[in-house]
């Protein structure tokens, strides 16, 4: 759908129709909302990253990957924090952790030790003009 044109996203962190907030569902989303954001900007070409002429020197059955154009380029692409990508024996030796388990500690990790910016104070003094405002012109408070 963002490919689409689609530029909204919704329920980040619901679960159950939206009956139910989960926060290690928050932390999810919010990496593949990252990880379609990387998409949608899209990916730059240009001959130095196509490699084609080290391609075809290396052959088919050849190591493109030890290349230093390939090396040099590799951290370009999306760059998941939580999503575990590694073979399954490393994962396998550091836990075997699932998404869902890594999530939530991150999420109690955020909730833990984040500490907000605080707004500025002409910010904060607009914003509660604008509350109030909107109180007084619905006979609230």
């Amino acid at each position: 759908m963002a490919l689409a044109g689609a530029s909204i996203i919704y329920g980040a962190g619901m679960i159950e129709s939206g009956v139910t907030f989960d926060c290690a569902q928050l932390v999810m989303d919010n990496e593949f909302a990252q990880m379609i954001k990387f998409v949608v900007n899209g990916i730059e070409i240009d001959d130095e990253r196509l490699m084609v002429d080290e391609i075809h020197k290396v052959g088919a059955f050849g190591d493109f990957l030890s290349l230093d154009s390939t090396y040099r380029h590799m951290r370009e692409q999306s760059q998941p924090k939580l999503i575990d990508r590694r073979v399954r024996d490393e994962w396998q030796g550091d836990g075997a952790t699932d998404l869902y388990t890594r999530s939530l500690a991150k999420a109690r990790e955020i909730l833990e030790h984040h500490v907000p910016e605080p707004l500025d104070a002409d910010i904060v003094k607009e914003m509660r003009a604008f509350v109030l405002k909107a109180d007084q012109e619905r006979g609230v408070g």
